[in-house]
């Protein structure tokens, strides 16, 4: 065999040692036993915050970059209209609760004591009456009495009879009370009064507006004077914590995780720090791998789709910033395959 063939050879053998040795060496490096390594990017979370109700905007306190703390108030409409029809509907049900109070405690004692009092004088109208048509009625029988005497005496004792009778029933009404039909209708009405007693302290309150978690100002829509109604934003809040990571895993490491599983996330600007975080998705569909995904196989590959939650109490992690994630194996699947909420640190490690 030639000379120069043999050291060719020789030096062929060599290299594909070294590099052997550097894939080995790499590959320990990237994917540790018991360890599952992915590439994707951060996705920060946004919500466009907008009024529940329609006004004119008359406070803004929040410029573009600002932090906003969860609960914060962060704009505020004119509600001077909300305030009085408040007003009003709050003095409609006290105006209802009196009336419902009064049907319930039923008729107080003076007034029973007056349908008493009202009776007993209609029985004494009704005898004077009654003696008088006997006497008429005696007179008439010997020729002594006009007949038109006679009538007006009738007439007059029978509209006796009838006042005591009513005497009699609105006696009965004073001590029975009102009806349960009665009670019941101003119970509805009462009801009904403080539905819109609650809808008109609900709008109210929509004519402030808070932030629904920390995040930061990405953009202010309106300015103070404009018209805000539910349709149009007002600010454009970016959630800094926590916030979605999108990694892809391909086919075969699809049976090694699970929503749930502990992460942790490493990033090129900080390389001394990982940030917790867990599993909180994984897609049920398969796609191609995106150009953007930093794998170091080949792109033609199916993967799927994974939403790592990673806790930011910094605010270091940024929209679009590639990002390593490393899920140990060796974790408790969640049974009901389920993203688990695990709380985050104040500080990242």
């Amino acid at each position: 065999m030639p000379k120069k063939l043999v050291i060719a050879l020789a030096s062929l053998l060599v290299l594909a040692g070294a590099g052997y040795g550097i894939y080995c060496l790499v590959a320990c490096e990237e994917a540790p036993s018991g360890q599952l390594t992915l590439y994707g990017n951060v996705d920060i979370r946004q919500v466009r915050l907008a009024f529940n109700a329609s006004g004119r905007v008359t406070s803004l306190p929040l410029q573009e970059g600002d932090r906003a703390q969860a609960g914060q108030l962060v704009a505020q409409l004119e509600d001077l209209r909300y305030q009085a029809n408040e007003a009003r509907a709050r003095a409609q049900v006290a105006a209802q609760e009196q009336k419902v109070a009064r049907l319930e405690r039923g008729s107080r004692p003076e007034e029973i004591a007056r349908a008493r009092a009202n009776l007993e004088e209609a029985q004494a109208r009704l005898q004077d009456a009654s003696k008088l048509y006997q006497r008429h009625k005696a007179l008439a029988k010997t020729k002594s009495l006009p007949p038109q005497q006679l009538d007006n005496t009738t007439a007059t004792y029978e509209a006796a009879r009838a006042q005591v009778d009513a005497a009699r029933q609105s006696l009965e009404l004073a001590v029975k009370g009102p009806r349960v039909e009665d009670i019941a209708a101003a119970q509805a009405e009462l009801r009904a009064a403080q539905a819109e007693l609650e809808l008109a302290t609900k709008n109210l309150a929509d004519t402030k507006l808070y932030a629904p978690s920390a995040g930061v100002v990405q953009a202010r829509v309106l300015e103070p004077g404009d018209m805000a109604s539910p349709e149009r934003p007002v600010y454009t809040l970016a959630l800094t914590s926590p916030v979605w990571v999108r990694a892809f895993v391909e086919e075969p490491d699809l049976g090694k995780i699970a929503p749930g599983m502990t992460a942790y996330v490493f990033t090129d600007s900080y390389p001394d720090k990982k940030y917790q975080g867990w599993v909180g998705y994984i897609s049920p569909t398969a796609e191609f791998t995106p150009k953007r995904v930093q794998t170091t196989e080949l792109r033609t590959k199916l993967v799927y789709r994974v939403k790592i939650v990673v806790c930011n109490p910094e605010g270091e992690l940024r929209l679009g910033m590639p990002v390593t994630v490393t899920i140990g194996l060796d974790q408790a699947k969640n049974p009901e395959g389920r993203g688990q909420s695990q709380p985050c640190p104040e500080k990242a490690s």
